[in-house]
């Protein structure tokens, strides 16, 4: 198969992009330019890059040629600042993705699989753990996007046959994580352990998340691209909450070492308790996770000291 995976450099991308590798497809990753390539450096030398503007046509129409599969990672904003510009959520997300759409069909692509938000799609949840058949209310226009390219691609796969996978990942973590960034909590929150920085909490700390491994992602991706079902749409997490505060005592237990930790006011956008049922994949795909959450953090901490 030729795949090509939107977003291939970065840190879910470049694991994903790993593995299709070692099963012997042919990969082509999309990325902006003068990205950094650190992630693939092991594959630099079996896959094509192909660099461009998500917001490109031209960019897109050129990526998307001889390709069977498209993977799509690729996000411009995070879910907090998403509020503060929905406008441009809109154009460079959504209208993108659109676009990405109309150019799969044009092209003869044969599926589409979308990393959608388990933890902004649903937004507070009436009933734990999450379905897929829950209550869709984001609270952030990231999340409402996410949920509109759903739409899109039930609609595609309507008009034109597109076949899809929609993914509600939970919480991802793991090696090649950025510990500079502004997400993702796990690589974060160690990056300031390694660093003795003081660790940033927005609210009190009882907000409770779903953290998924990034072995156990990248195995669910591949299913999705590998299996065909009727059923389109899957939660992929653990199935298990873990608060903030947990979180920090356990990278406080892996890590050995203690941190300060500074509160600040609550956000918008976070709902206070999210984790997601993954019966649906386990019986469609075959897929459950693998790692248990010490294994994993124990794994990242030894990525970021070792010189992440």
């Amino acid at each position: 198969m030729n795949y090509l995976v939107l977003g291939g450099a970065g840190f879910i991308g470049s694991h994903v992009v790993d593995a299709l590798v070692a099963s012997g497809h042919r990969v082509r990753v999309f990325e902006r330019p003068a990205c950094e390539l650190d992630n693939l450096a092991a594959v630099l030398d079996k896959i094509e890059l192909c660099y461009g503007d998500f917001a490109n046509v031209e960019d897109l129409a050129e990526a998307l040629k001889d390709i069977d599969l498209v993977i799509h990672l690729v996000s411009t904003i995070l879910p907090a600042p998403s509020n503060l510009n929905p406008l441009y959520d809109i154009e460079t997300n959504l209208k993108s993705t659109v676009g990405l759409l109309e150019l799969a069909v044009k092209n003869g692509v044969k599926k589409v699989i979308f990393a959608s938000s388990g933890g902004q799609v649903y937004g507070p949840a009436p009933v734990l753990p999450i379905v897929e058949e829950s209550p869709t209310e984001p609270l952030s226009s990231y999340g409402i996007i996410k949920l509109t390219i759903e739409k899109y691609l039930k609609l595609f796969h309507h008009l034109h046959g597109l076949d899809y996978t929609i993914l509600r990942i939970a919480n991802p973590y793991g090696e090649r994580q950025k510990i500079g960034g502004a997400q993702g909590a796990v690589a974060v929150f160690l990056g300031r352990i390694k660093s003795g920085e003081e660790i940033e909490i927005w609210g009190d700390g009882t907000v409770a998340r779903d953290y998924l491994y990034i072995g156990d992602l990248t195995k669910a991706i591949l299913l999705a691209c590998e299996k065909s079902s009727p059923v389109k749409l899957f939660n992929i997490g653990s199935g298990q909450p873990c608060s903030l505060n947990e979180l920090v005592a356990l990278l406080e237990e892996v890590s050995e070492r203690k941190v300060p930790v500074l509160y600040q006011e609550n956000r918008a956008c976070d709902s206070p308790v999210n984790y997601l049922d993954c019966s649906r994949a386990q019986k469609e795909l075959g897929w459950q996770p693998q790692f248990s959450f010490q294994e994993g953090l124990q794994r990242t901490w030894k990525w970021v000291v070792g010189g992440s």
